[in-house]
């Protein structure tokens, strides 16, 4: 008896029930669309911010300062410490080593380049563009500036590894070539270690070929890029570099991660270290790279932090406001219906029924009512949530089916607020004036 009552309600106001379906099913799409968006953004948007370049700066712990005039590092090069580039592969043991998606080391030397008869002051800086680093198990990982600073510009193409060829920088290949001096497919000249540091012409002994030139915005305008082991040669400090750069997945800073790890508890250290935070994945790289020293480059960062911040807050303002919404449509329709089914309400109770009789039969079908709108809306946000990954990160976003429970769930809830106003005037009413049409 009480599903044929059920179901006799949805037959005889068909109207009124698709209008409460149709605006359960649009708010639980928004909810299912905004909560797939939103579980998404922090991975899609740090992927994105990726393109900033890296966000971790490695340097020796005891390291002196850089002393840059021009774009020339002037430090010594037996000055300050090393790291071994040997311990690299160890980057990719950590806790969150998939979310380390590149490294790159650097070593600077501040050299005199023989152009013709005349010489040119400028940074000797030696890198990987693409190097295949060797993981402790076995493995190997593809890395380097490609990855790291993603933004370089080259004009020609990159030098290739262990060769002697090198890339100018275009503020120092527009110095040379005014003065008739190499452009792509020429050769300088480097002095070897032993060479004495004089003004003046040196005698070349170390030529590299030009392969291209690159614009950066940075230093490396006025430097010369070698790969790695170059410099090493020239500094007389091979398996040796001085800074690393990190590109790194995290999420965004909050107060939790800003706190000292020496003052929490164990409990309280081991959600921060297994958290991907900036600061815990800087802890991690220190621990495999002896010596060093991991310090966030902070207006990448914050950037990041502040960004993926707002985002995530505009998506769930947006779920709230549709949740809000679809509760305000069925309150509307709950309330109509009870209005409309007055008289029905007054002769069940006349013919002994409760208060909770009545109520949850309109309970029954307002949750009917919430599982169909909710599925359909679920179907329907899953669709909107793609469109939507394409047209912001050029990706759909990935059907998750572990949102259906919390959708429908969302969606029972949403009735059962919509739906407490009218039941509760419901229960109110008295039989007796009702049958007296008063």
């Amino acid at each position: 008896m009480f599903a044929r009552l059920v179901g006799e309600s949805f037959v005889r106001n068909p109207r009124r029930i698709l209008l409460a379906a149709a605006a359960l099913a649009v708010g639980m799409a928004v909810t299912t669309a905004a909560l797939s968006v939103a579980l998404d953004v922090g991975d899609r948007l740090a992927r994105e911010f990726r393109s900033l370049g890296a966000n971790l700066l490695v340097t020796p712990q005891s390291d002196s300062l850089p002393l840059q005039i021009g774009g020339v590092d002037y430090r010594p090069v037996d000055e300050g410490a090393y790291l071994n580039e040997a311990d690299l592969g160890k980057l990719r043991t950590i806790f969150w080593r998939h979310n380390i998606l590149g490294f790159t080391p650097f070593l600077d030397v501040p050299e005199r380049i023989a152009i013709g008869t005349d010489g040119v002051d400028a940074s000797v800086i030696g890198t990987w563009y693409e190097h295949d680093v060797s993981v402790p198990d076995g493995s190997s990982f593809r890395t380097g500036a490609k990855l790291t600073h993603p933004w370089w510009k080259i004009q020609g193409r990159w030098f290739a590894e262990g060769s002697r060829e090198c890339v100018l920088g275009e503020g120092l290949a527009a110095r040379l070539s005014a003065g008739g001096g190499p452009i792509i497919g020429t050769t300088i000249q480097l002095p070897p270690k032993d060479e004495p540091k004089e003004t003046g012409f040196l005698r070349p002994l170390i030529p590299l070929v030009v392969t291209g030139i690159v614009s950066t915005g940075g230093a490396e305008d006025n430097a010369i890029l070698v790969p790695l082991p170059l410099t090493q040669e020239l500094a007389g400090r091979p398996g040796k570099f001085r800074s690393l750069f990190v590109s790194a997945l995290t999420k965004p800073e909050d107060a939790f991660s800003e706190r000292d790890p020496n003052s929490m508890t164990p409990a309280e250290y081991d959600r921060w270290y297994c958290s991907p935070y900036i600061s815990s994945i800087g802890t991690q790289i220190e621990q495999v790279l002896p010596g060093s020293n991991a310090r966030a480059i902070r207006r990448v960062a914050e950037t990041e932090g502040r960004v993926l911040t707002r985002v995530s807050g505009l998506l769930w303002l947006v779920t709230i406001a549709a949740l809000v919404a679809a509760a305000l449509a069925v309150a509307a329709t709950s309330a109509a219906t009870v209005i409309e089914r007055r008289s029905e309400v007054g002769l069940m109770k006349a013919l002994g029924a409760t208060n909770l009789m009545v109520g949850g039969i309109f309970l029954a079908e307002q949750f009917v009512l919430a599982i169909t709108g909710g599925a359909i809306g679920f179907l329907f946000g899953s669709l909107l949530a793609r469109v939507l990954g394409t047209s912001v990160f050029g990706t759909p976003a990935s059907l998750r089916l572990v949102l259906l429970p919390i959708v429908l769930g969302l969606s029972a809830a949403v009735v059962l607020l919509g739906s407490v106003i009218p039941l509760r005037r419901a229960s109110r009413f008295e039989p007796a004036p009702i049958l007296r049409g008063e």
